[in-house]
């Protein structure tokens, strides 16, 4: 049998990326258990104590509603962001080198302005006409880079 991917991402704040990598990658927020309304009555169920639950309704996790892509789950943990990640997301929107550049730059950019409503940062954005490259590297919520080309 071969493994699942799931990725796993430590955070401060699951609940909030959970929200903001379901939008940027068409995901949903995965549902509580049945029969829980929330994630937050099925831990407490579960005898997980209230104080460990902190606020909101505990989403922690998001799949791809096509079944295609990999579970993200969102571990909190105490201690901050502290170095550049080793392994990042590369998010693919241009449509390849065999749409004209011009093209995959304004598609290039107008994710990069829809991932920033949704509270990502750009760190630096990367036009090379000569090479056919057009990126934008940014930050989610939390400093965890990624890339949009």
């Amino acid at each position: 049998m071969r493994p699942r991917l799931q990725l796993t991402v430590d955070c401060a704040d699951p609940e909030r990326l959970a929200a903001f990598w379901a939008a940027a990658l068409g995901y949903r927020v995965e549902p509580a258990p049945a029969p829980f309304p929330t994630w937050r009555a099925y831990w407490l169920d579960q005898g997980v104590p209230e104080e460990e639950l902190g606020t909101g309704d505990c989403s922690d996790s998001i799949a791809d509603p096509d079944g295609a892509g990999p579970r993200i789950w969102f571990q909190q943990v105490p201690e901050p962001k502290a170095v550049k990640n080793r392994l990042h997301p590369d998010l693919g929107v241009s449509g390849g080198r065999g749409v004209p550049f011009e093209t995959r730059r304004d598609r290039v950019r107008t994710e990069a302005a829809r991932l920033e409503r949704l509270g990502a940062t750009r760190l630096r954005t990367e036009d090379s006409p000569g090479t056919g490259s057009c990126s934008v590297v940014m930050q989610d919520p939390e400093g965890n880079e990624f890339c949009v080309h």
